[in-house]
């Protein structure tokens, strides 16, 4: 099978160009309105992958404001385990729908006198809807929805992507797409459309290539069908944002930094298995913990052919391997990554005699930066060759960075707390 990249021509991040749609009205979610113009540079990529997404079980990659998700027709069971055979993802573990506006929503629900949506829920969809939250809500008997979606779950997961490329390419098909992320199972998400060919060329026809992802961890996914309410997956909402929300205030976390055990379906996508995975070995460092000697010599094993790398958060500096000397090429090595920069040279003991090659990257103390630049540093030191990849680890009280420690302690191989 031939993978094509299908390149829409946006201009940085103006996935939300008015030439991809508009709402019927301002400020009201009901509907996602298509421009009719023909030919078009920017939809007629959409169109393409639309028709493949109607007419074939295959899967499309295409980009939303968090990760490249692999999308597939939600109401076709050929669609959707094509989604699953093309990750290798296991068949219990559900997937988050994803639609164009509340009307595509509403049909998915059961025919009611008065808006079906739970009301617990309004709230949360007017503050954060379009973006990267997704509601649990309950399946409807009998449903439009493939079983395969839910993995013998009584609830589906849904969200309407910030992205008007996404939203507009939903559109284009005229259902809602099944969507995890685009990459091969257990392995980084993807936040470009390189990252999805070299997970899944041969695997399917179509990546739709509308530049890198703005926020680089996936929805946030929460259940308000319990009491209290919680969260299911931290994401791009954060625990303290929801909170704001009325019949919020008191939701509570519900999940785990680890891969849940046991044979039951999980109620979320990546509660149960592990994920964000690069092949180089993950060392996380919490708690500002640094590495130390004895760490890196079990690594290099003394022939100087090993590469130790380092991916940097804020508080450590250069010469964070502690008792060892680096030198440092000039230069960093630009990534194939969009923002993504490797430091490279040599890591020397007290003579000055090569221990390691070492790669270095620094993401910055800003969490936004560095949850928009993980998964790109992961893949991009895995294709330099690391062997170890030493993570330093963020304060996970707030903000986005309850999520990408969750996405961390995922990918890791060993935690140091």
């Amino acid at each position: 099978m031939r993978t094509q990249i299908l390149k829409v021509p946006l201009t940085g991040h103006s996935a939300d160009s008015s030439s991809l749609g508009r709402w019927a009205t301002p400020s009201d979610l009901t509907t996602w309105v298509v421009p009719s113009t023909s030919p078009s540079p920017i939809l007629d990529p959409l169109r393409t992958a639309a028709a493949h997404l109607r007419t074939t079980s295959i899967p499309v990659a295409f980009p939303t404001e968090t990760v490249y998700g692999l999308g597939a027709d939600a109401t076709r069971s050929s669609a959707v385990r094509g989604i699953y055979t093309a990750k290798g993802r296991p068949s219990d573990n559900p997937l988050i729908v994803h639609i164009s506006d509340l009307s595509m929503l509403r049909r998915l629900l059961p025919p009611s006198s008065i808006d079906p949506i739970p009301e617990i829920y309004r709230p949360l969809i007017a503050r954060f809807w379009p973006g990267p939250l997704t509601i649990l809500l309950p399946l409807p008997s009998p449903s439009p929805l493939a079983p395969e979606v839910t993995a013998t779950l009584s609830t589906f997961g849904v969200r309407m992507p910030a992205s008007a490329l996404a939203r507009t390419l939903i559109s284009l098909v005229g259902s809602p797409l099944a969507a995890p992320s685009a990459n091969a199972s257990t392995r980084p998400s993807p936040t470009t459309a390189s990252h999805v060919y070299d997970d899944l060329q041969g695997r399917i026809e179509l990546v739709i290539d509308g530049g890198a992802c703005a926020v680089g961890v996936e929805s946030t996914v929460v259940d308000g069908l319990c009491s209290p309410p919680a969260v299911l997956r931290p994401g791009g909402v954060s625990l303290e944002e929801i909170r704001e929300c009325e019949g919020w205030e008191g939701v509570e976390r519900g999940y785990e930094d680890k891969a849940q055990e046991g044979k039951e379906a999980p109620r979320a996508p990546g509660m149960k298995y592990k994920h964000y995975s690069p092949r180089a070995r993950v060392v996380l460092f919490e708690g500002g913990k640094m590495v130390r000697r004895g760490e890196v010599e079990g690594v290099v094993a003394g022939d100087g052919e090993k590469t130790v790398a380092v991916i940097r958060t804020g508080r450590w500096g250069k010469g964070c391997l502690e008792g060892f000397g680096m030198v440092m090429k000039d230069s960093a090595t630009k990534g194939e990554d969009e923002g993504i920069e490797v430091g490279e040279g040599e890591l020397v003991d007290g003579e000055g005699r090569k221990i390691a090659r070492f790669l270095d990257v620094d993401l910055g103390g800003d969490v936004k930066g560095v949850a928009h630049g993980l998964f790109a540093a992961l893949r991009e030191l895995d294709r330099l060759g690391a062997d170890v990849i030493f993570v330093e680890g963020l304060d996970d009280q707030h903000d986005i960075a309850a999520a990408v420690m969750n996405r961390l302690r995922k990918a890791a191989s060993e935690i140091r707390a």
